[in-house]
């Protein structure tokens, strides 16, 4: 049988494997989806119908992770010439966006809208804990996935998915308090959810920032270090790193002795490649020999 490893992944499987847990999370979405407007529909609660519509977008989002995971799955070409990765990145990025367009949504939905009467209806609530009790499963089975396969944009949506089932807590507890009377618990409830969905997104930015400004990959002094300590080279005059997706991407300026050969001078830059996939997990190295100034 073969090993679930990430070792075992190559870039092609990864991309395939994330698409096929974004699909299946999409279909997992339609159902919920559906169960809400069920509920929504019977017990009068515009709290429950606006998390029907959250899961609408949910399903939105997976329609539209998946058209990015195709494209940022494509080889390197002509106008993508370090590949196609960083789509994901952006892709991370409009999910956080997105988790702080809802946390701004529930805070106008905590201190708007007209009074209305809901009923508690105890098949409904069945179907909501139900639906609560998936979107944690779902949630946990997209995080084991997104470390085992080192996926940023299964981490988001996982989150994403966590961030669902906290919402649907709230929307939970406001029906059934709206039922009684207290409505104004329900309206700190959802400011208490509003802050969590913005402490997720503000996490993800912290991530996918940096790769986005190309802020560096690997600590530039380390690696200047690790380089310089590579047989042959005398010097170190450049050192730039950067993510590209996922995968890191290394620029050196290396001086090797000016009587060396092409060839031998060669082999220094191949061992210094070498150091840099062996230490650093690099995947692409662009590495420039010039002669020592006598």
């Amino acid at each position: 049988m073969k090993s679930t490893d990430l070792s075992t992944f190559t870039p092609a499987e990864k991309d395939r494997k994330v698409q096929f847990i974004i699909v299946v999370e999409g279909l997992y979405n339609i159902l919920v989806l559906v169960l809400k407007l069920v509920v929504s529909l019977a017990t009068n609660s515009l709290a429950i119908m606006a998390d029907a519509i959250h899961s609408l977008t949910d399903v939105l989002n997976n329609v539209v992770i998946w058209l990015v995971m195709r494209v940022a799955g494509k080889p390197a070409d002509k106008d993508h010439p370090y590949g196609h990765r960083k789509f994901e990145t952006m892709a991370v990025f409009g999910l956080a966006s997105l988790l702080v367009v809802l946390a701004v949504q529930l805070v106008l939905s905590a201190f708007s809208g007209e009074p209305r009467e809901i009923t508690s209806e105890p098949w409904g609530l069945v179907l909501m804990v139900l639906v609560l009790g998936l979107n944690f499963s779902v949630s946990m089975w997209e995080r084991y996935w997104a470390k085992k396969l080192d996926s940023n944009i299964l981490l988001a949506d996982s989150q994403h998915t966590l961030v669902d089932a906290i919402t649907t807590i709230t929307v939970i507890i406001g029906w059934q308090l709206s039922a009684m009377g207290y409505v104004w618990l329900d309206q700190l409830c959802a400011v208490g959810v509003a802050g969590l969905v913005l402490y997720f997104a503000f996490g993800l930015y912290q991530k996918v920032v940096p790769i986005l400004v190309d802020g560096f990959a690997i600590d530039p002094d380390t690696l200047h270090r690790a380089v310089r300590g590579v047989a042959g080279v005398r010097e170190v005059r450049q050192v730039r790193s950067r993510w590209i997706g996922d995968v890191k991407a290394v620029d050196l300026i290396i001086a090797v002795d000016n009587d060396l050969s092409i060839t031998a001078s060669h082999d220094i830059a191949h061992a210094v490649e070498d150091m840099l996939v062996d230490r650093f997990q690099v995947a692409d190295a662009s590495i420039h020999v010039e002669p020592v100034k006598l």
